[in-house]
């Protein structure tokens, strides 16, 4: 072999390996659709947190409060929607997140679960910084507490300026998220938070006092992207357990708070769609308009898998009552649907279940009045 030859050799050996580093550098690695259930409800030895069903505050998943972006946004946000109006303004911290905002829903959860129980409740939320990480799906290690200690920052220094009412309540001046936080950490050398306190702003606190919160699924806080997350929140706050509910693709953008093109909005709206991993709900879009289906009603639970895990009883004149609320429909049918929701959303403790029956099929039969 000659010496002209090796150098060629030499030659395509080092393209050939530059081309294979771009190809390596230039392919996107893909990651699993759903982040990991962290902390499976198995392995959950507190009861505070079985017990508290994961609850959302409607005015929150109803208006795009809180940013999509995983960078500090210092931008502010003006959102008008009929005659809402919100002015949303960061602190030097930036913006609260939309992941942010899983502190927010655990503290509601928490003064829910009590409220439920017939405890007085107040603004302040007293708990354990662990419990909080776990029933969030965070990691329990120094980036999780790393990562709970600046969501707080953001929710306190974030202010809204807003007329929407809860519990008719309209307050008009600056407010944060949370009033303040306080935590305990173990000692001086050790960074580890043993307690945590946090008060509520009045208006979320109000949104619990008027029972303006909704029970999401814990696979909320598995769903990786913000979009899917805002998604998911607006779904759950107008489609509900009704089968089906459309919107169109301008104002489900406009809903979000997405600040992307409507083109890339698209886009990632078909790739929601492609992966179809939201949690209860099953995305379609026909020419720009977008449609959720409840999975509840795709997807029916056998009455051996509930077995005896229903403690609740019906009285036979309930049945009657239900007959009138949802004519035409058959009630016990009805019945394996109701009990379906309520395994689903958690199990949550019902108060009157007759009550609460009759009230489930008079909402079937008002979202579609022929089965």
């Amino acid at each position: 072999m000659s010496k002209h030859d090796t150098v060629c050799d030499t030659s395509k050996l080092c393209a050939a390996h530059i081309t294979k580093n771009k190809k390596m550098k230039n392919k996107q690695v893909k990651l699993p659709a759903l982040l990991p259930d962290r902390h499976p409800i198995a392995d959950f030895f507190i009861c505070d947190i079985m017990d508290a069903v994961p609850k959302d505050d409607m005015a929150s998943m109803e208006h795009p409060l809180f940013s999509l972006s995983t960078k500090p946004d210092m931008k502010e946000r003006l959102y008008k929607h009929n005659d809402d109006s919100i002015l949303i303004i960061p602190s030097g911290k930036g913006l609260a997140t939309i992941h942010d905002k899983d502190v927010l829903i655990f503290c509601i959860s928490q003064i829910m679960a009590k409220k439920n129980r017939g405890e007085q409740v107040s603004r302040t939320v007293h708990l354990k910084a662990f419990d909080l990480l776990v029933g969030v799906n965070k990691t329990t290690n120094g980036n999780g507490y790393k990562w709970l200690k600046e969501a707080l920052n953001r929710l306190r220094g974030t202010t809204i300026n807003t007329s929407i009412k809860t519990n008719g309540v309209s307050i008009e001046e600056g407010f944060g998220f949370i009033d303040k936080w306080h935590i305990v950490t173990k000692n001086e050398q050790s960074e580890r938070m043993i307690s945590l306190s946090v008060t509520l702003s009045e208006w979320t606190f109000n949104s619990i006092l008027g029972n303006e919160v909704l029970t999401i699924n814990r696979d909320y806080f598995r769903l990786r992207k913000s979009i899917e997350r805002r998604i998911y929140e607006i779904a759950r706050k107008h489609c509900g357990t009704s089968k089906k509910w459309s919107i169109g693709l301008k104002l489900l953008q406009k809903k979000t708070g997405s600040l992307a093109s409507l083109r890339e909005f698209r886009r990632t709206l078909n790739m929601v769609i492609k992966n179809q991993h939201l949690p209860d709900y099953e995305v379609t879009m026909l020419d720009d308009m977008i449609t959720f289906k409840s999975r509840l009603n795709i997807q029916r639970i056998k009455t051996k898998e509930l077995g005896s895990n229903f403690p609740y009883i019906l009285q036979i004149e309930t049945f009657e009552k239900a007959k009138k609320a949802a004519p035409r429909y058959d009630i016990y049918y009805l019945q394996e649907e109701w009990k379906t929701f309520w395994l689903v959303n958690g199990k949550h403790e019902i108060i009157n279940p007759d009550k609460a029956f009759i009230g489930f099929c008079k909402k079937r039969y008002q979202d579609e009045p022929n089965p």
